[in-house]
């Protein structure tokens, strides 16, 4: 295995409670912090530890009991649901109705993305953009974002988009195009706040109502 496959399967198969991408800051806080102390700058010692205690808790990766269910479709990103909208022909995927599904991550929620359905990674595709707040609509087609589109076993499709915020401008993607993928696998993260959208047929059956909390890779948003 390749130096790059093995990062990213250890990524992937994360067995620490924070994610790999949070290590380098948490090292270099407790190392600012420690040279802080012993130089006698104890209040700054003090911030910094605390700061790095956050991002610690920013980075943190939990493990998941992931819904086995067939037919079901989990949520790719801790959060809130901003809106569930059906749109008639505005998704280049389908042709035809499809549901959009908006998920909001704030600086407090866990941050690793996992993958809502399983399939073949078929088209992957980075568009750099601006950086409003991700709970506005207009983050959906403006900001920075990740489109990735999954095709399942059967041929049909569904796409999830990571949309980078006001705060997050650092979007982190461990997938390429042709990769298999199994439903609830970890795939990335957004720093810092940000949101998903997750693009479902329009014959889909959602369960979730906006405002709803939900866990990626354990919440259950509907079925195909």
């Amino acid at each position: 295995m390749s130096i790059s496959n093995l990062k990213k399967s250890r990524r992937i198969e994360n067995r620490l409670p924070v994610a790999w991408e949070g290590i380098p800051f948490i090292v270099i806080g407790f190392i600012i912090t420690v040279i802080l102390f012993f130089v006698g700058l104890y209040s700054l010692a003090c911030l910094t530890f605390i700061i790095t205690i956050f991002v610690v808790y920013f980075f943190r990766d939990p493990d998941r009991i992931i819904q086995t269910d067939e037919n079901s479709v989990l949520a790719p990103a801790d959060g809130k649901i901003l809106n569930v909208q059906l749109l008639e022909n505005e998704c280049h995927l389908f042709n035809g109705p499809a549901f959009k599904i908006s998920i909001f991550m704030s600086i407090f929620n866990v941050h690793v993305n996992r993958i809502p359905f399983g399939g073949r990674v078929e088209k992957m595709s980075y568009t750099p953009g601006k950086f409003f707040s991700a709970n506005l609509d207009k983050a959906s087609e403006q900001n920075e974002r990740n489109e990735i589109t999954i095709k399942m076993k059967n041929g049909r499709r569904i796409l999830f988009v990571q949309i980078a915020g006001l705060i997050a401008r650092r979007i982190v993607c461990w997938l390429k195009d042709e990769d298999e993928v199994v439903k609830g696998q970890r795939f990335g993260l957004i720093r810092f706040g940000s949101r998903v959208d997750l693009y479902l047929p329009g014959d889909s059956e959602i369960i979730v109502t906006p405002r709803m909390k939900v866990k990626a890779g354990e919440t259950v948003l509907g079925y195909l």
